[in-house]
């Protein structure tokens, strides 16, 4: 027998974090990063002999933006 009741009006809950939470820790990890940037940059830097194409800013943004989705989905 086949089950035909209608599941369309079951909610789903998205958990969304507060906008303010997440910048406090994307900031705190932002900080937390940049000097480890700033070394691995340079170190590129000397080792191809050439600037590379990000800078330690945008690595440690990078880092920052994966980072923290990571801590509110856990």
């Amino acid at each position: 027998m086949t089950d035909t009741t209608n599941h369309a009006h079951v909610e789903t809950r998205s958990h969304k974090p507060p906008r303010t939470e997440f910048m406090v820790y994307f900031a705190i990890i932002f900080v937390a990063t940049l000097p480890l940037a700033c070394i691995t940059w340079a170190l590129a830097a000397i080792k191809s002999g050439s600037l590379t194409e990000k800078g330690p800013v945008a690595r440690a943004w990078s880092q920052a933006r994966i980072i923290t989705p990571m801590i509110f989905s856990a």
